[in-house]
C-alpha cells in the first residue's frame, strides 16, 4: 500500500514545520479531533502553545485557502468572534517541505447550550452581522453548494464504487427521485441570493465563552443562502427546530432581513449534507485515519441505514417547510 501524505506529520516534523515559522517548540504535541485537515496543539518555550493545521494536499488551491482567510480577517476586523490564522512575513498560508498550513492561538471554550433562548438569539445576530459582511463581495476561487457539486456527484460516486450490489437497485431508484423532487423544489422556489457563509456551521465549530459564540475552522467555506449557516443549529422534532428557528431569526432581524423562502431550502440543504457526508467518507476511504476512526462506513449495515435516511429525507422535501414558532 502506498503511503498516505499525511504519513509525513511525525512528532519531529511538526515541530519542524513550526519552528520553520520562528517559534521555538517545548516537544509538547497533542492531536486534536480532525479528519479532512490535521490539527494539533504545539507547546511553546514560554508563550501559550499555538494550533497548527496542515490542509490536506490536494483539496484546495492556495488562492482558495486565502480566500478563506481573507473572509475570516474582514469578519475579525469588524469585531466579530472569529478565530483567524497567525500572519508570519506577513503571510497567513505557510509553506513546509510539501505541505499547506496555517497557524492559530488557541480558543478556549466550550459547546454551546442549542436549547438555550438566549444563546440561540445571539448565534442569530452573530451569524447576520457575519452575513452581511459576506454579502458585500463574492468569493471568486471557492465553489457553491449547488445540487450538482453535493447530491448529484455523490450519488455516481457512491453508486458507481460503494454501494453493496444488493442494494444497488433500491439506492439508484431513491436517489434518482431525490435528485428530481430537489432540483423541481429549487425550480419553484426560484433564485436567493447567494453569499460567502461559514458553510459547516455546527455545535462543533463553535467555542462558547463569555456569553458569547467564537467561531473556529472556516476550512468549508462556501458560497450559499445565508439558510446554510441557520438549519445546522437546528435538531430534534419539527416543534422543537421552530422553536429554535424562531430564537435564531429573532436575533438575526435585529441586524439583518432574512428572505422567509429560504426557509423551504432547510431540507434540501440537509438531504445535500446527508449525501455529501457518505460521499466524503467514500472519497477519504484511502486515507488510514479513516477506516480506523469510521469502521462502520461501507458495510451492508451502514449503507442500509443511510438508504433509510434517505427515505425519511425524501419524505420531509415534500412535507411543508418548518416555520418559526408563534
Amino acid at each position: 500500500m502506498n503511503p498516505h501524505p499525511f504519513d509525513q506529520l511525525t512528532p519531529d516534523f511538526i515541530i519542524d514545520a513550526v519552528e520553520a515559522q520562528g517559534w521555538l517548540c517545548d516537544g509538547r504535541l497533542l492531536a486534536l479531533n480532525s479528519y479532512e485537515n490535521r490539527v494539533y496543539q504545539v507547546g511553546i518555550e514560554e508563550q501559550p502553545p499555538l494550533i497548527v493545521k496542515f490542509y490536506r494536499p490536494g483539496r484546495w488551491t492556495d488562492r482558495q485557502i486565502i480566500e478563506e482567510h481573507e473572509f475570516s480577517y474582514e469578519l475579525y476586523e469588524q469585531e466579530l468572534p472569529v478565530v483567524v490564522p497567525l500572519k508570519v512575513n506577513n503571510a497567513s498560508l505557510l509553506h513546509y517541505k510539501d505541505f499547506k498550513l496555517a497557524l492559530f492561538l488557541r480558543q478556549g471554550g466550550y459547546a454551546p447550550e442549542l436549547d438555550h433562548a438566549d444563546n440561540l438569539t445571539i448565534l442569530g445576530r452573530t451569524l447576520a452581522r457575519m452575513h452581511l459582511i459576506g454579502s458585500r463581495v463574492k468569493f471568486l476561487k471557492r465553489p457553491e453548494i449547488t445540487l450538482k457539486n453535493y447530491a448529484t456527484k455523490s450519488f455516481n460516486l457512491i453508486s458507481l464504487k460503494f454501494i453493496p450490489a444488493e442494494l444497488k437497485t433500491a439506492y439508484d431508484s431513491l436517489c434518482q427521485d431525490i435528485l428530481i423532487t430537489m432540483e423541481d423544489l429549487l425550480h419553484r422556489i426560484g433564485p436567493v441570493p447567494i453569499i460567502r457563509v461559514h458553510g459547516d456551521c455546527h455545535a462543533g465549530n463553535i467555542l462558547w465563552r463569555d456569553d458569547a459564540p467564537h467561531f473556529v475552522d472556516f476550512d468549508d467555506a462556501r458560497m450559499a443562502p445565508s439558510i446554510q449557516d441557520i438549519w445546522m443549529l437546528l435538531s430534534g422534532d419539527r416543534q422543537r427546530q421552530s422553536i429554535q428557528l424562531k430564537r435564531i431569526l429573532d436575533g438575526y432581524q435585529e441586524f439583518k432581513d432574512f428572505d422567509f423562502n429560504e426557509l423551504r431550502l432547510i431540507e434540501v440543504f440537509r438531504t445535500l449534507r446527508i449525501m455529501h457526508y457518505s460521499a466524503w467518507l467514500a472519497k477519504r476511504w484511502g486515507d488510514p485515519a479513516f477506516p480506523h476512526s469510521f469502521p462502520w462506513f461501507n458495510t451492508t449495515r451502514y449503507w442500509e441505514e443511510h438508504i433509510l435516511e434517505l427515505r425519511e429525507q425524501f419524505a420531509a422535501l415534500q412535507e411543508p417547510s418548518i416555520l418559526p414558532s408563534p
